[in-house]
């Protein structure tokens, strides 16, 4: 039953938190050995939700073998200082926990979510600490996931998404691991020892943040935040990476495919986390492309020309500056004037920035859905993650709406116009192999 209430809560999102309170009271404070912890007391559900953020995501993979922190994260809980892969998930099965791993282009989390009564909430830390502190990496269950990742891609080597999306990143990081991406030879390299030199390098306090909310008290996040810390070896932080570098000029790369439309990207390395242009961005590029039916580039690429079912645009602010992206899908035969159309909108928006009668509409969209992104547990510790990984302000998500609503018409030409450059912006286009 304690299984079958949490996998419901889980799916239904039962932890929901109080999304009329101004703001989210955020704790904050290190352990003994220098990790830094973020806890919100969410008492109303019995459940606590705990996550250790590592400077160890795909960024950090030895140069030749993309896949190894994807590889390294999925294979944690396959074996533990004797423990085997179905003796580990049917222990955190028993008591009803969800225990969770994944590497992104930044960071690789690991996370559980368990009831908090200390009978469950005990046994399934104590499994949790062991599979974060042992992992054997055995390696006739890494040849299994081996050949698992090795066919996903390739099938997904077939598909123009695939195609459009790795390819538009190679280009606009060339230089930087940011652009790497797994291939089956890369992931045919990788040795148990790439995986095991891999979690001790990286998977340590230098380079780990713990974000938890639940139905603990303060003293004992407390000693969860040790208990689970403790486990760490010190490490080192991780070394400095290869500054991101903006593309010179504009290029545009056709590759043929018998895809039924053309799959376009186009845009160029945006923004990091930190860089004070954000919200002048974020809000944007609501207007531009983010804001769904009521943006720009939908109003001019569907609504008035039917060029495309979906477009989109979006910022990634990563560790470093991460991509500024615009998607679409149109038939191959009208996929020049969907591009001229695209480059029109984005060119005009950079000139000119948004009216006023956009602005008001986008504020009071954001601002009024804001209480979405913090309506339930599983969405305040993803907040929280963000928010100690990047060492974003304690006060962001209680300033959010507040920053969302200060900003103005020129402040966004004049992030636009810094940050987005026409000139430079790189175009992949997949279905169509014409001329670019």
């Amino acid at each position: 039953m304690r299984a079958a209430f949490l996998s419901m809560a889980f799916l239904l999102g039962l932890t929901a938190a109080d999304a009329t309170q101004a703001g989210l009271p955020i704790q904050n404070w290190s352990t003994s050995n220098g990790v830094r912890v973020l806890f919100v007391h969410a008492p109303s559900i019995p459940m606590l939700d705990l996550r250790l953020e590592f400077d160890a995501g795909d960024r950090r993979d030895p140069a030749g073998k993309p896949g190894v922190a994807s590889l390294t994260a999925a294979m944690l809980a396959k074996g533990v200082d004797g423990i085997d892969e179905a003796a580990i998930a049917d222990g955190f099965a028993r008591i009803g926990a969800l225990r969770g791993a994944g590497a992104g282009d930044d960071r690789a989390s690991v996370s559980l979510r368990t009831l908090s009564s200390e009978a469950e909430r005990t046994a399934a830390l104590a499994l949790f600490v062991r599979v974060l502190r042992g992992p054997t990496f055995p390696a006739a269950i890494l040849e299994r996931e081996k050949e698992r990742t090795i066919q996903a891609i390739r099938e997904a080597e077939t598909k123009p998404g695939t195609i459009v999306s790795r390819r538009f990143m190679s280009l606009l990081y060339p230089t930087h691991p940011y652009g790497w991406y797994a291939t089956p030879e890369s992931i045919g390299a990788i040795t148990r020892a790439d995986l095991v030199a891999f979690h001790r390098e990286n998977y340590v306090a230098s380079r780990a943040v713990v974000s938890m909310i639940g139905d603990v008290t303060r003293a004992q996040a407390e000693a969860i935040a040790e208990a689970v810390t403790g486990a760490l070896p010190a490490g080192e932080p991780g070394p400095a990476l290869p500054p991101v570098a903006l593309p010179q000029r504009a290029l545009t790369e056709r590759i043929a495919h018998p895809a039924s439309q053309s799959h376009i990207r186009y845009g160029l390395p945006g923004i990091a986390r930190d860089d004070p242009a954000f919200f002048p961005l974020f809000v944007g590029n609501h207007i531009l492309g983010g804001g769904g039916f009521v943006s720009r580039l939908v109003g001019e690429v569907r609504e008035k020309r039917g060029l495309a079912y979906s477009v989109y645009s979006y910022f990634s602010p990563q560790a470093q500056a991460g991509p500024f992206t615009i998607g679409l899908e149109t038939q191959k035969e009208r996929t020049d004037e969907a591009l001229a159309i695209v480059r029109d909108t984005v060119a005009a928006f950079v000139r000119d920035g948004p009216t006023a009668e956009e602005l008001r509409a986008a504020k009071d969209n954001l601002v009024g859905g804001f209480p979405l992104r913090i309506d339930s547990n599983r969405k305040i510790i993803e907040n929280l993650a963000a928010i100690g990984f990047y060492r974003m302000p304690l006060d962001y998500l209680d300033r959010w709406t507040e920053r969302v609503e200060a900003v103005t018409s020129e402040q966004i030409r004049e992030a636009f116009a810094r940050h987005v450059d026409p000139a430079r912006m790189i175009t992949v286009v997949v279905g169509d192999g014409g001329k670019p």
